[in-house]
C-alpha cells in the first residue's frame, strides 16, 4: 500500500474530470484502473494522460509513478472488483449515478470506498443504487484540471459511515490534495455555489449593459482573483480591516454591503443572454486555439502552485 492504505484506484468514466484523475493517482505512484464504455475511450485517456505527464511531472512524481501502470476495461465493474478506492466520473444525472453505483457496489470489495466527482449531486441520493453498501458512497468533487487544482469537496451522505470518510481525506492529503470536508449536503457543494453566486451577477451585469464579458473577467482576474488566488476572501477581507481586521471591515462596511446584497441581478439565462455571453468570451478571446489557452492557463497554475508550496500561508 502506497498512499493511506491504497495502491490501486479505479477511475470509473474518462472524460475530462476522469483523465485528470487517473494522471494525479498514476503520478503519486498508484496504480489505475479506468474503465468507460464509450467507444475509443482508451485511445482518449492514454493520449490525455500523456499531455498531462508533463504537468504533473514538473509538480514532482511519487517513486514509481509511471503512465505504464494505468490499465483499461470497459467494464467498470471490472475496474471496481480490484480496486482499494473507485473515482467515478460518470453523466451528471443521477439515474445514471444509481444505476452505475449499483454496479459498483455489486463489484467492490467490502470497504472500498466510492467516491463521486459530481458537481452537484447528494451522496444521500446516488447511494439509494447500493443495495449492499450504501456507508461507503460519498462525493468527492475535484476541479478542472483535476490533476493541477488541489481543492477536493468530501461530502458524506445520511448513510456514510466515518471510515469511509476519513480514508478518502486521507487518501486525497497523501496525494497532495486539499480536502475540505462539508457538514451538509446541499446541491453544488461549496466552491460551485460561490462560483455561481459571482457568475448570476456577472451575468446580470452583461444583460444590463454596465459592463461587457471582456471588463467583467478583467476586473476579477486582475483585481480581486488575484489577491483570492493567495488566501480566501475572507482571509483577504480581514487583512482589508489593517490591525482591527474582520471586525474592524464588519463594523464599516457591512451595512454598505447589505445594501449592494440587495441591489443585486436575479437574471435568466435567456436566449438573448446566452447569445450576449457567447459573443463576448469569443470577442475578448480573438480565436485564440483552446488548447493553447488551456497550455497558458497550466503554465501558469505550475508557477503558482509551486510558489503556493513554498510559503506559509493558509
Amino acid at each position: 500500500m502506497t498512499a493511506a492504505g491504497i495502491a490501486r484506484v479505479a477511475v470509473v468514466g474518462t472524460g475530462v474530470i476522469g483523465a485528470g484523475w487517473a494522471a494525479h493517482f498514476l503520478a503519486h505512484g498508484l496504480d489505475v484502473a479506468a474503465a468507460d464504455p464509450a467507444p475509443g475511450a482508451e485511445e482518449r485517456l492514454r493520449a490525455d494522460v500523456a499531455a498531462h505527464w508533463p504537468a504533473v511531472s514538473r509538480l514532482g512524481l511519487a517513486p514509481g509513478a509511471s503512465p505504464d501502470r494505468l490499465t483499461f476495461t470497459a467494464d467498470p465493474a471490472a475496474a471496481a472488483a480490484g480496486a482499494d478506492f473507485v473515482q467515478e466520473n460518470g453523466p451528471e444525472r443521477e439515474d445514471l449515478k444509481q444505476a452505475l453505483f449499483a454496479e459498483l457496489d455489486a463489484a467492490a470489495r467490502p470497504g472500498v470506498p466510492l467516491a463521486s466527482s459530481t458537481s452537484g449531486l447528494a451522496a444521500t441520493a446516488i447511494a439509494r443504487g447500493c443495495a449492499r453498501h450504501p456507508e461507503r458512497v460519498l462525493v468527492a468533487h475535484p476541479f478542472n484540471p483535476a490533476h493541477l487544482i488541489p481543492l477536493v469537496e468530501v461530502v458524506p451522505g445520511e448513510r456514510t459511515d466515518e471510515e469511509t470518510t476519513l480514508r478518502a481525506l486521507a487518501l486525497y492529503t497523501a496525494t497532495g490534495k486539499k480536502p475540505i470536508r462539508l457538514r451538509q449536503e446541499l446541491p453544488g457543494h461549496v466552491a460551485n455555489r460561490l462560483q455561481a453566486a459571482l457568475w448570476r451577477e456577472a451575468y446580470s451585469l452583461v444583460d444590463r449593459g454596465v459592463a461587457t464579458v471582456r471588463d467583467i473577467d478583467t476586473a476579477v482576474a486582475h483585481g480581486p482573483g488575484l489577491r483570492w488566488a493567495l488566501l480566501g476572501p475572507l482571509a483577504n477581507q480581514h487583512l482589508s480591516g489593517g490591525p482591527g481586521g474582520l471586525a474592524h471591515v464588519l463594523e464599516h462596511l457591512g451595512p454598505p454591503t447589505e445594501a449592494w446584497w440587495r441591489d443585486l441581478g436575479d437574471p435568466s439565462l435567456t436566449p438573448a443572454l446566452v447569445a450576449k455571453l457567447v459573443a463576448g468570451v469569443e470577442e475578448e478571446l480573438a480565436g485564440l486555439p483552446h488548447d493553447e489557452l488551456v497550455a497558458r492557463r497550466d503554465a501558469l497554475l505550475h508557477l503558482l502552485l509551486t510558489a503556493k508550496a513554498d510559503s506559509d500561508l493558509p
